[in-house]
């Protein structure tokens, strides 16, 4: 393209309209751009913090790889000798798991009990590190002790020091009936993982106690296994299942949380495709604008192509001063939503404080803030995709203006 298309396209969109609705429609395609690719971005990031944030939360208190028996893994030991030979496996943890309900007082509270040994636990996942009461370390064998979410203890209204009952769900058959198994655990330590659902409804007894409790003698429920990248479990734990016995069988995180994992992709595509629609809609008002522009500049362009100027050259005049709008609203709305998407955290909580409202509750959601991770590489493509329709919306009017009749043009001038 000339040097004399893009000069008469950069005047074009500098010059004062003497037709003011015109300048206001495409200020308004303008902004409608900017806000459209703000939005896009700022959501591409809350989505990728929000799923950064929970897997990180997941893994946290989760292991990478289980593996377990049917119904119970009785030996134990050999699996986990085995286990532990591979290169990849950082830490291996033997664990019960049940369900119960916890009472203090006239408070109920169903749990998910989990016995451990804490010395191998810590190796798997780190709940010892998120204590805000007492020790991980309390739990011994035959101390009776138990450790709670701080969510679960704020519920039954428990703190460190007080006895609560724990009720096994399977009971023992005696001549009056089925009586449940009940037994009196001291609580040692609460943790705060800042994920509800393990804060509301996880405690946790030594493996010894758990034993004693469910009556599994020696069987433990499985083995929880930590990997040094936890994006390659799936391949590790294919290798880990070669060498298990026939009962036995091993999952990761992965398969444990895929539907989660699944949803939030979804809803990330979908809202990507939402908003780029948005995007489009904003960029395609530049084409009403430019028909207007150019049937407000008919005379102008019959002088241009009486000069010599060949329909080409109208054409791309009025692509360079499309293209410059969209541009503009573009650059508008990508350093917008950059800098949205890295103060976020900054202007959620100042919104809340105006507002007075909470915008996500920990009871319902997994994270009580909203989280952003900024990618550049979605950066690119949404400023790629603005442009890109910005560009195709000036052919039409582009189009029409080449073709306009110079003689039909000044005919009443």
């Amino acid at each position: 393209m000339r040097y004399f298309e893009l000069l008469l396209g950069l005047r074009y969109t500098r010059a004062k309209r003497r037709n003011h609705f015109i300048s206001f429609i495409s200020l308004a395609s303008m902004l409608g751009i900017a806000l459209g690719v703000l939005a896009l971005i700022t959501v591409l990031s809350v989505m990728n913090g929000f799923q950064k944030d929970i897997r990180a939360k997941l893994l946290g208190g989760a292991s990478h790889i289980e593996v377990g028996g049917n119904p119970q893994l009785a030996a134990w030991p050999q699996v986990l000798q085995s286990v532990r030979k591979n290169e990849h496996v950082k830490g291996a943890a033997p664990f019960i798991f049940s369900q119960g309900l916890l009472t203090w007082e006239s408070n109920v509270r169903g749990a998910m009990i989990r016995g451990v040994l804490p010395g191998e636990e810590n190796k798997v996942v780190d709940i010892g590190h998120h204590m805000e009461q007492g020790k991980f370390e309390t739990l011994m064998p035959g101390s009776f002790n138990i450790v709670l979410g701080s969510e679960l203890a704020r519920q039954l209204g428990v703190f460190v020091g007080d006895k609560v009952v724990l009720v096994a769900p399977d009971g023992q058959v005696t001549p009056a009936g089925v009586m449940p198994r009940m037994k009196q655990f001291k609580v040692s330590g609460i943790f705060n993982m800042d994920l509800y659902e393990y804060d509301a409804a996880l405690a946790m007894i030594h493996l010894k106690d758990a034993q004693k409790l469910y009556r599994l003698g020696d069987d433990v429920t499985g083995i929880r296994v930590k990997v040094d990248d936890p994006d390659r479990a799936p391949f590790i734990r294919q290798e880990i299942l070669r060498d298990l016995p026939r009962d036995a069988y091993a999952t990761d995180w992965t398969l444990q949380n895929a539907t989660y994992f699944r949803a939030v992709q979804i809803e990330k595509t979908m809202m990507f495709i939402i908003l780029t629609l948005i995007v489009a809609v904003a960029a395609f008002n530049l084409v009403s604008t430019l028909v207007m522009s150019v049937t407000d500049k008919q005379s102008d362009i019959a002088i241009l192509r009486t000069l010599g100027a060949s329909p080409s050259s109208i054409m791309g005049i009025f692509m360079i001063q499309g293209s410059l709008t969209g541009f503009i609203g573009t650059l508008l709305g990508v350093v917008g939503g950059v800098s949205l998407s890295l103060n976020i955290d900054v202007v959620v909580p100042w919104l809340e404080r105006v507002l007075g409202v909470h915008f996500l509750s920990k009871e319902v959601y997994f994270v009580s803030e909203l989280p952003s991770d900024l990618h550049w590489g979605d950066v690119s493509v949404v400023t790629m995709i603005a442009l890109s329709l910005s560009l195709v919306a000036t052919l039409y009017p582009s189009w029409r203006a080449s073709r306009v009749q110079p003689a039909e043009a000044l005919r009443y001038e």
